[in-house]
């Protein structure tokens, strides 16, 4: 599987007459980055590309692109968002693959107990008894703000709910709390988060109102080295490349 990858790579560049060391430029949903660090460090050794990676929410990624504000090669980012991007002409259909699915989960700070999550009415008695519920704005929490409503403890606890920009502010939020705050986030946000301290994951929602957000991958149509990127994308299909993002939270596809 490894020299038929570098097979692909060589013959990329080589097609292309693009030096090994043409940088790469990605730009990511943040919750592909806590498998994407380790694919890009990988990657980068076996082929010399080195990676730059931008992180953003998918309408500030929707707009990077159909503004045109910002050059890249790639791009991360979920599956609807690459749908319409296609449409736009903005990034290129074919030649993608689908990367996973990330679920929603809840955080807490690092030095307070663990809530009772383990099945819904457990969930939903610690939804109450918290003293703050945060979540974004993106669309994960728009997930977030229909589910409690489905549950029937939105309108009980929303003088609670506290909306911030992503998930580093939901993150920084739980961090400087002093009571029992509950966030949410991407389960692979959550444990990113957990990585860098300050925070730690409580576990995920209850199964029975669990969403998975589908991410996907894409050559951007303007790419700049479109033969690093499709190298990059075929590096993407490999095994390796799709345990690395399965170890950082992310769940094989589900149909």
């Amino acid at each position: 599987m490894r020299l038929r990858f570098l097979g692909i790579v060589a013959g990329l560049l080589l097609a292309s007459g693009q030096s090994m060391a043409d940088d790469l430029k990605v730009l990511s949903a943040g919750a592909m980055q806590r498998g994407l660090i380790t694919v890009a460090e990988k990657f980068k050794a076996r082929t010399g590309h080195q990676v730059g990676i931008k992180y953003a929410t998918a309408p500030e990624l929707r707009k990077i692109l159909t503004e045109g504000s910002a050059a890249a090669d790639v791009i991360l980012a979920p599956n609807p968002t690459l749908a319409e991007l296609a449409t736009l002409g903005k990034v290129v259909a074919e030649g993608g693959m689908e990367i996973g699915g990330v679920g929603s989960a809840v955080l807490v700070r690092v030095d307070a107990p663990l809530p009772d999550i383990s099945s819904l009415a457990a969930f939903k008695r610690s939804l109450m008894e918290a003293d703050a519920i945060v979540y974004n704005r993106a669309s994960s929490g728009t997930y977030i703000d229909s589910m409690l409503r489905k549950i029937g403890v939105f309108d009980a606890i929303q003088a609670k709910i506290v909306r911030v920009d992503d998930g580093e502010a939901v993150a920084a939020r739980i961090k400087g709390g002093r009571g029992k705050e509950l966030g949410f986030g991407g389960y692979t946000d959550v444990l990113h988060n957990q990585d860098t301290g300050g925070v730690k994951l409580a576990g995920p929602i209850p199964e029975e109102v669990q969403n998975y957000t589908m991410y996907s991958s894409a050559l951007i149509a303007a790419a700049q080295s479109p033969a690093a990127a499709r190298a990059f994308l075929a590096y993407l299909e490999t095994p390796d490349a799709k345990a690395i993002f399965q170890a950082s939270g992310v769940v094989p596809v589900r149909r």
